[in-house]
């Protein structure tokens, strides 16, 4: 019976958004704190001259406006909302609590520390931003999982900015925030329980997840799915059936044990999961779009303040849409290059570089092969939709015909 309802993705990978926004974004630099303190991330740090840097302007400036960390903002109310259920759950700060680590981080931190193989898609310049050869901005907060456990953590939470090219509709961006936790089963704690590690693990993770799915949506059905991440073993997604849907809420497992080894943690186990604070916030919120996180218009700043979340839902308001801007179609269509390295997000990265927040989707409506020459053709429709105010003709054009030239510049192919 159950098989038979619809199931939408809605949480971040588990790998598996006092000055304003707008004013933070004319900023070259990002102060990001951390362990060591206050460190600056200027431009050259991250916009570098070589060849493996793909970082756009438009990224860098995402860089440290640090939405997590604002108690008014609905992805701050939902990480405190969360904070509240671990101290309720296990006690005041029983759990560490880092929203403000680096956020460039080394490709081994990223990828080797948490055993993501080396043939992995995420590891290509398709889908990760790379500063240089061997540092790229993390793409999910698990890249901190190894060395907070080094630094001898064994109970900590980690929120934080995660980068990742992607596409381009209302639920995707490419930045959103993530948050990780983790929690360490020392040897005497498994020895005083009648279970293995592995199953003292896996049934506390669960029991766990299953009350903060209830603190955040209420009594609400749910079910469990064996689910594949590099670093745990076994792993679990927990899916909740929500407003007539089955819902992703977030993926965990079982940590695997060669990273507890690389840690010093010998014959100790460990739990983890993550989810994606933007996905959650937009159900929980009934939040349309993913790009409204990063608006600094107070009409829909003012509907969110510090505390307004209620557990599973109750008497919470919920944001009222103020948007009735139409949006703007545009279609490019080109011949790929005989031999092509185009692809989708290359296509999104031209576009976001120079269209910014007010595109709101680019789809593929058309693709043919020419029987007599062997090329192929590509139709994307580009859709352009301010949620703050109305676009003019001439501006969308401008626009639209710096993407095309920008198409032929950096991609090679030939318009139509």
């Amino acid at each position: 019976m159950l098989a038979r309802h619809c199931i939408v993705r809605v949480a971040g990978h588990f790998y598996g958004h006092k000055s304003t926004l707008g004013t933070s974004q004319r900023s070259s630099t990002r102060v990001v704190r951390g362990p060591g303190g206050a460190a600056a991330v200027r431009r050259e740090d991250v916009l570098i001259a070589c060849p493996d840097n793909n970082v756009t302007e438009y990224i860098f400036e995402k860089i440290g406006v640090d939405l997590h960390r604002r108690p008014e903002h609905p992805l701050g109310i939902l990480k405190n909302a969360i904070m509240d259920y671990f101290d309720e759950t296990y006690g005041k700060n029983a759990f560490r609590m880092f929203d403000d680590l680096h956020p460039i981080v080394s490709s081994y931190e990223n990828f080797d520390s948490v055993l993501v193989p080396e043939d992995h898609v995420s590891r290509s310049k398709n889908d990760t931003y790379y500063v240089t050869a061997d540092t790229v901005l993390r793409c999910h907060t698990s890249a901190h999982q190894l060395s907070l456990l080094k630094q001898g953590e064994k109970r900590f939470l980690v929120t934080g900015d995660v980068y990742r090219r992607d596409s381009i509709d209302a639920t995707h961006f490419p930045v959103f925030h993530q948050m990780e936790g983790v929690r360490v089963f020392t040897q005497d704690e498994i020895a005083g329980s009648e279970l293995t590690g592995e199953e003292l693990a896996s049934q506390e993770l669960k029991n766990m997840l299953e009350g903060l799915a209830r603190h955040l949506f209420g009594e609400v059905e749910m079910r469990w799915v064996d689910a594949y991440f590099p670093f745990t073993n076994p792993s679990y997604e927990l899916e909740i059936y929500f407003n007539g849907e089955w819902l992703e809420v977030l993926g965990c497992g079982v940590m695997e044990t060669k990273i507890l080894n690389e840690a010093s943690l010998v014959n100790e186990r460990a739990w983890a999961f993550g989810l994606g604070l933007e996905r959650l916030a937009m159900v929980l919120f009934d939040i349309p779009d993913i790009r409204l996180f990063w608006t600094d218009d107070a009409r829909f700043l003012k509907q969110f303040k510090p505390g307004m979340f209620r557990s599973g839902g109750v008497g919470m308001q919920k944001f009222k849409s103020y948007s009735k801007y139409p949006p703007c179609y545009k279609d490019v269509s080109f011949w790929l290059p005989d031999e092509s390295t185009f692809t989708e997000n290359n296509l999104c990265e031209i576009v976001r570089a120079t269209a910014g927040d007010i595109v709101e989707e680019v789809k593929l409506i058309d693709e043919f092969r020419n029987p007599k020459t062997d090329k192929v053709s590509n139709c994307f429709r580009i859709s352009y939709r301010s949620m703050d105010r109305s676009l003019t003709d001439d501006e969308i054009n401008e626009l639209q015909e710096t993407v095309r030239e920008s198409l032929v510049e950096k991609l090679g192919v030939t318009l139509r």
